[in-house]
């Protein structure tokens, strides 16, 4: 298996053609759902390809801050059917918030989960948050990765000799923005 990581504009005719196919089989065919699979986002994208070959086992972009939500997003989640039950799918999410915090480490990663696959997701450090909601005549749930950040604001002091920080830390959660009191416990990453 090879990991590969593509803006939209170095994705050969070969590679988009296999990740449309795979995302209209799967989402479109297999899961009986007739929805607009191409949005405009993917050439904002980047996209995460598992490959073998020349075949395409498994699939996701990741989208930064601000395009879908104020939090990066992982989307288009999607498992070659036949690679289906060796984890790859799991692997495949943990690659993806590993991207999204190295690409927009102060953001938090947000998710319209499938409802059926929420314990899937709470097992790689997802919360949900809101309702279950139909889209795409689907129940889904929005699930936000949970990052406890320490954020320190200084209060500048200039001049040879003198302190040049003062620390106050403070805990702002990456999803909602919120700050409150300083807790040091922090989630383990996947």
């Amino acid at each position: 298996m090879q990991w590969e990581i593509l803006p939209f504009t170095e994705l050969s005719s070969h590679w988009l053609y296999a990740v449309l196919r795979l995302r209209q089989n799967v989402f479109v065919v297999e899961q009986r759902c007739a929805y607009q699979d191409i949005d405009d986002l993917d050439q904002r994208a980047t996209h995460m390809l598992c490959k073998r070959d020349t075949g395409l086992l498994a699939y996701q972009r990741c989208l930064p801050p601000g395009l879908s939500y104020p939090q990066s997003s992982l989307g288009r989640i999607v498992v070659c059917p036949s690679m289906r039950g060796q984890q790859l799918g799991r692997e495949l999410v943990q690659r993806g918030i590993a991207y999204n915090l190295s690409q927009w480490p102060n953001s938090g990663i947000r998710i319209n989960a499938q409802a059926h696959l929420q314990p899937f997701y709470a097992s790689l450090g997802f919360v949900g948050e809101g309702d279950e909601y139909l889209l795409d005549d689907i129940l889904h749930r929005q699930m936000c990765y949970q990052v406890d950040k320490l954020i320190f604001s200084f209060i500048c002091y200039g001049g040879p000799g003198r302190r040049y920080g003062r620390g106050t830390p403070k805990s702002v959660h990456p999803c909602t923005g919120s700050g409150g009191d300083i807790h040091v416990a922090t989630r383990p990453r996947p």
